[in-house]
């Protein structure tokens, strides 16, 4: 085999439609464009925004007000990884903080910020340290016997 010998496979090489070659190609006169209208002329083609002339629907609408749009003007609130009483039963060890429930799988990011909800049942006494805690959940923990400890940010 050479190179003067290689081609493409039949089939994966389409030619171009040469438009404008006279009426006998099929594509001569207007050259597919039909007659007149936006479509006929060169430069911007209608596009799908374009409604005929009626005033276009970003237009019709009024602008938000305020100070600065799309920028946050109130502050970010604080986001938490949830995690329930029941999921920490299933770990093991007298302390549980963020770095056994990232072991573990229950939260994900390094640097996020855990918070522990009250939905399931803890059966014994552990000392849970998290960034937050609801106030059910911390009720739980100390009638089981465990100390809820809140972490700094």
């Amino acid at each position: 085999m050479r190179l003067n010998e290689l081609s493409p496979a039949p089939g994966s090489k389409k030619a171009r439609k040469r438009v404008g070659r006279g009426t006998g190609s099929g594509q001569g006169k207007t050259s597919g464009r039909g007659h007149k209208g936006a479509g006929a002329r060169s430069g911007a083609k209608a596009h799908s925004t374009y409604e005929g002339g009626q005033m276009p629907l970003q237009r019709r609408l009024p602008r938000l007000k305020g100070e600065a749009r799309g920028r946050h003007t109130v502050a970010r609130p604080t986001l938490y990884a949830a995690v329930n009483l029941g999921e920490l039963a299933d770990l093991s060890g007298d302390t549980i903080g963020p770095e056994e429930l990232r072991a573990a799988g229950l939260v994900r990011k390094k640097a996020e910020l855990v918070k522990i909800l009250a939905d399931g049942e803890i059966g014994r006494a552990v000392t849970v340290r998290a960034h937050a805690f609801s106030g059910s959940a911390k009720e739980k923990i100390e009638a089981a016997g465990g100390n809820a400890e809140v972490l700094e940010r």
